[in-house]
């Protein structure tokens, strides 16, 4: 997990705008993944981006110190994807969203490097029939690697809830994959 020195923080309560920029180039990459992960549109996700930072720079005199800031960033930025797709059109996967999944599964290289794109296809695809929270449990858990721990304290539930939300997307992610066509078994 990235975690960028305490002395960066510390300025940035201070209100120094330098010190803030490094905290933006150390963590934009990563809330962006986040973003396009659970919003699926790769414009809402660069606004996202946008608001997440906004909302960093005027809390962070609220900030624990005590607390992992990586976890509080993520934090941030999962309420405001949660907040986004609450107000988004439900998105609907695409025949061409099918394609690419199918092409990536029968793919022999699974080293594969994903584009934006594909990574927007396969989740569309893959999140079909998943509540809010599956969705966000399984991508802060699967795809973005975060440990249980970490996606109580972001998400606010508790750890059987974490526990419960990420086994009924993977049994309705598998599901998905078997009408794709592809086997779960391999």
């Amino acid at each position: 997990m990235i975690q960028i020195a305490e002395d960066i923080i510390v300025r940035c309560q201070r209100g120094e705008k330098e010190a803030f920029r490094g905290v933006v180039q150390t963590y934009q990459r990563m809330v962006f993944s986040l973003a396009l992960k659970l919003l699926c549109d790769e414009e809402e996700a660069r606004d996202m981006v946008q608001d997440t930072f906004i909302r960093v720079w005027q809390n962070m005199g609220e900030y624990d110190a005590q607390k992992n800031f990586t976890t509080w960033i993520y934090t941030i930025a999962t309420r405001i994807c949660l907040d986004r797709l609450r107000n988004m059109r439900h998105s609907v996967p695409m025949p061409e969203d099918e394609l690419v999944l199918r092409r990536l599964a029968s793919d022999a290289d699974t080293h594969k490097t994903l584009e934006n794109k594909e990574w927007v296809s396969i989740v569309r695809m893959l999140a079909e029939g998943l509540g809010e929270k599956q969705r966000m449990v399984f991508t802060l858990c699967q795809l973005e690697g975060l440990s249980s721990s970490e996606v109580e304290e972001i998400t606010g539930l508790d750890a059987k809830q974490v526990k419960s939300n990420l086994y009924v997307a993977r049994q309705t992610i598998r599901e998905r994959l078997k009408q794709l066509g592809y086997d779960t078994d391999r």
